[in-house]
Parts: structure tokens; C-alpha cells; sequence
């Protein structure tokens, strides 16, 4: 079983080659802690954040400790 991957820019959790979120394709395999997003517009956590989209996020990841 392979890892998950993270996008090291807005840090999305990755299927595909390509970040659906920023267009990004620099990932992690490394990672601490996760956050569900189901309403970016509603959450209050999302917007101090910069958080635009719905889905799953890392808190924190080897590649990117900064937005």
C-alpha cells in the first residue's frame, strides 16, 4: 500500500498527478495530523487559513510548514 500524498502548497490530499486545488504538482509523503473541510465558505478555520475548497488537509506536512 502506498502512502498518501499531500500537495506541499496548499496541502490537499492528492489522488492524481495534479493538485485539484492550486494546480500544484509537488507532493509529500510525510505528514502530521489531518483536518476535514465540508464548507470552506461556513468554516471559520477554512478562511484564517485560506482554505477555498471542501476536502481533506494536512495540518502539517514535511514540505511546507507556511502558507
Amino acid at each position: 500500500m502506498s502512502k498518501r500524498k499531500v500537495c506541499k502548497r496548499c496541502k490537499l490530499f492528492v489522488e492524481g498527478d495534479k493538485c485539484p486545488g492550486c494546480e500544484s504538482e509537488s507532493f509529500a509523503t510525510s505528514w502530521q495530523g489531518r483536518m476535514f473541510v465540508s464548507d470552506a465558505n461556513r468554516s471559520e478555520i477554512a478562511k484564517k487559513i485560506e482554505i477555498k475548497l471542501k476536502g481533506e488537509y494536512a495540518i502539517n506536512n514535511a514540505g511546507n510548514y507556511s502558507r
